[in-house]
């Protein structure tokens, strides 16, 4: 689960880490109360979106001039954000925070994320912060260092000194890094975080750190144990893996017109690569898990068909727990209730295979039998050939 900023800087703000003042504004009257309560005499105003790259797209202004402030909130709430890192179609913005304006020496870069590689959560840090960071990541990868944290030790103070070494400070900011690191780690640990950023982390103009964007992601096998739960802003998120969520399917939109549905993630990988290597896209990742029903198919239908992009579906079980003739059931029954427009391919083997082949062929319906994920994999891709033709 994403965190807006204004919330991310909620949970720094409670562990130690200093952070750019600011206040958040459902509407433009209250974006101006906001920046007359933070006083000075400029402010930015920062759409608050789940998307990286709001500065590029417009979704983070300066001004100096109240008048503006409640301009620029009144264009911002309501509209799409469309970032690199957004949908297609951008975010929705529903708040802005409306932030201090501050004297900015110098910009870095601070994340941490658990690197399922050592098994650790390892800490980043770049000289290059700002904007362009994942620029720098893809292309100058060598002006990021990191550091890993074992478990049973927690974060050692000669870390925290080699990081504010590689980043340039002074004596002064290395302690007031080391504070920052120390209370990010706390924060990781106690909030279940998978990610999280400070860019930029800004060296002020009287030398002080400061938060200046902040971004978090908690890891949702964790939700059910953390009150922040309750921030989850639905709106940012994708429909269909929403709605998912809530049938405990899981579930990822992507930009095929091939839509899947299969049991076990690695099946699940294993049939999007032979989908491509068949020369189409898949339009999604969806693993029914391993007790699929007929009710467990049918909301895997009513999820995939709410994508207008796909063309064709390919249904791939391998029955070991998962009766293959239950499946089938769900099968007939969705193409049956759900008025499917679209072919569906069916390819199942294992646990009562034989009684699902029986099920199909005698259902009525049609459904494009295949025997084997090669033969599958070509039937449905030439499928969704000829539904795109008409």
């Amino acid at each position: 689960m994403n965190l807006h900023e204004y919330q991310a800087k909620q949970l720094f703000a409670e562990y130690g880490i200093p952070v750019q003042d600011g206040l958040v504004a459902h509407t433009a009257e209250e974006a101006v109360k906001n920046a007359k309560a933070l006083g000075g005499d400029a402010w930015l105003v920062k759409a608050q979106v789940h998307a990286g790259g709001r500065g590029k797209a417009g979704g983070v202004k300066f001004t100096k001039d109240l008048a503006d402030v409640e301009k620029i909130t009144r264009n911002l709430i309501g509209s799409q954000l469309i970032t690199k890192q957004s949908a297609p179609d951008g975010q929705p913005v529903n708040c802005v925070l409306i932030a201090a304006a501050a004297d900015i020496a110098k910009e870095l870069y601070l994340g941490a994320v658990v690197d399922r590689g050592s098994r650790q959560i390892t800490f980043m840090g770049s000289l290059a912060g700002g904007m362009d960071i994942e620029e720098v990541a893809a292309n100058t990868p060598e002006e990021i260092v990191t550091f890993s944290i074992e478990p049973g030790l927690g974060i050692q103070e000669h870390q925290c000194r080699e990081m504010g070494f590689a980043l340039g400070l002074e004596a002064s900011q290395r302690a007031e890094l080391q504070k920052i690191l120390k209370g990010l780690y706390l924060l990781f640990n106690e909030k279940d975080l998978s990610l999280v950023e400070i860019n930029p982390l800004a060296i002020l103009e009287d030398d002080s750190l400061c938060a200046i964007d902040a971004k978090i992601t908690i890891d949702d096998n964790a939700l059910y144990r953390q009150e922040v739960a309750a921030w989850r802003d639905a709106s940012q998120e994708d429909e269909k893996e929403r709605k998912a969520a809530e049938f405990e399917l899981n579930y990822v939109t992507l930009d095929g017109n091939i839509a899947c549905m299969v049991n076990g993630a690695g099946l699940a990988m294993a049939t999007m690569d032979i989908i491509k290597l068949s020369g189409a896209n898949p339009a999604n990742f969806l693993d029914v898990g391993g007790t699929a029903n007929a009710e467990t198919v049918k909301n895997g239908f009513r999820i995939i068909l709410a994508d207008d992009n796909v063309k064709a579906v390919l249904i791939n079980i391998f029955g070991g727990i998962v009766r293959c003739d239950r499946v089938a059931n769900g099968v007939v029954q969705a193409v049956k209730e759900l008025g499917l427009k679209v072919p569906v391919v069916v390819r199942l083997e294992g646990t009562n295979a034989k009684e699902a082949q029986v099920i199909l062929k005698e259902s009525g319906v049609s459904i494009i039998p295949a025997i084997g994920m090669k033969d599958a994999a070509e039937k449905v891709v030439a499928a969704a050939i000829n539904n795109g033709d008409k």
